[in-house]
């Protein structure tokens, strides 16, 4: 006792397709709504006699539009409206109650069970099908909402997501992935304020491989690559604090940034990192300071003063790093002065 179904769309249903379920134990009842219904060619029509079977069946078909029957069999028809209301596939279907009789106090209860229309039985014609086109229209334009909500929602959340990634990939170097230049002059500015507001020390380490220009011309760009790569990747894991950050400040340099550390707690990470680099062993024949991969490290601490900025820091680091080179390389240095003026 159907008309011939439509095809449904992505969404569900057809933008103009009405499905009717009637659940009513009277098949008199059944067929003159049927008769009713089928001259209009956008509605489907379904029946259910056993009220045993109606929400199955609903959750089945998806209908648009419930008619249910209040006095049936074994269940009656305000139990079956709370079982819609309580079935996460049909909580929002329209409902529209179908009664012998116009009473108050039944019509009071069929709403408070979530029904969404009441109508005395048999109904008008043009009364009937009224209710069913203007309950389903306002059915499927929320459920049409919803998906869309739903995929604006999906879009935001993978929006979201890539923007965290593209966060993430814009603060890490692309060869060695540890965080880069722009992470690191970030990071350096944000410690600095920190330990002048909280009064406490911040360190520096600058780092440079040792002959890296030999060692690239000796054994090829994709092998400066690969020391590259090793190097950055001993000197993150020497660190033992989260909130010590190793960043590549450029070519075959690294940098170091220390928090909450003087000068002489530097110096002893900077020797550590020293060997970390030299435990890996790297082969570089082209070296004039040792025959394995080595690197030459400068150190500052200081605390920061208010009314300066980190630069100070930075060049006192450069300044080390420059005198470990003039020493001999393969060695730490110290600043010459662990304050700012």
């Amino acid at each position: 006792m159907s008309n011939v179904n439509k095809p449904l769309s992505d969404e569900g249903k057809a933008a103009d397709e009405i499905v009717v379920l009637l659940v009513d134990d009277q098949q008199m009842v059944a067929e003159a709504i049927r008769r009713m219904l089928a001259s209009e060619s956008n509605i489907t029509f379904h029946y259910c006699s056993d009220p045993k079977m109606a929400v199955e069946m609903a959750a089945e078909i998806v209908p648009t539009t419930i008619l249910q029957d209040l006095v049936m069999p074994d269940i009656d028809g305000m139990t079956l409206v709370r079982f819609y209301r309580n079935h996460p596939m049909l909580s929002n279907t329209p409902v529209i109650v179908l009664s012998s009789k116009e009473d108050p106090k039944d019509k009071s209860e069929a709403f408070s069970c979530g029904a969404s229309d009441y109508l005395v039985k048999l109904p008008d014609k043009i009364e009937l099908i009224a209710r069913i086109q203007a309950h389903s229209r306002s059915y499927v334009a929320q459920q049409q909402r919803d998906a869309a909500f739903r995929e604006l929602h999906e879009l935001q959340k993978e929006l979201k997501a890539k923007n965290v990634e593209l966060q993430r990939l814009s603060a890490i170097d692309g060869l060695s992935g540890i965080p880069n230049r722009r992470s690191f002059d970030e990071y350096i500015s944000k410690e600095w304020q920190r330990a002048v507001r909280e009064k406490t020390n911040l360190a520096l380490l600058l780092i440079d491989i040792d002959f890296f220009k030999k060692y690239n011309d000796g054994y090829g760009h994709q092998g400066g690559d690969d020391c590259l790569q090793k190097v950055a990747k001993a000197l993150a894991d020497t660190m033992r604090r989260s909130s010590d950050m190793v960043a590549r400040y450029g070519g075959e340099e690294f940098t170091v940034v220390l928090p909450n550390t003087d000068l002489d707690g530097a110096m002893v990470i900077a020797e550590e990192l020293r060997l970390a680099v030299e435990k890996l062993a790297l082969k570089h024949a082209f070296s004039d300071v040792a025959d394995i991969v080595s690197i030459s490290l400068g150190a500052a601490g200081i605390p920061p003063q208010c009314g300066t900025d980190c630069a100070s820091l930075i060049a006192l680091a450069d300044a080390a790093l420059y005198k470990a080179k003039e020493e001999g390389r393969n060695r730490c240095c110290r600043a010459k002065r662990d304050s700012v003026d």
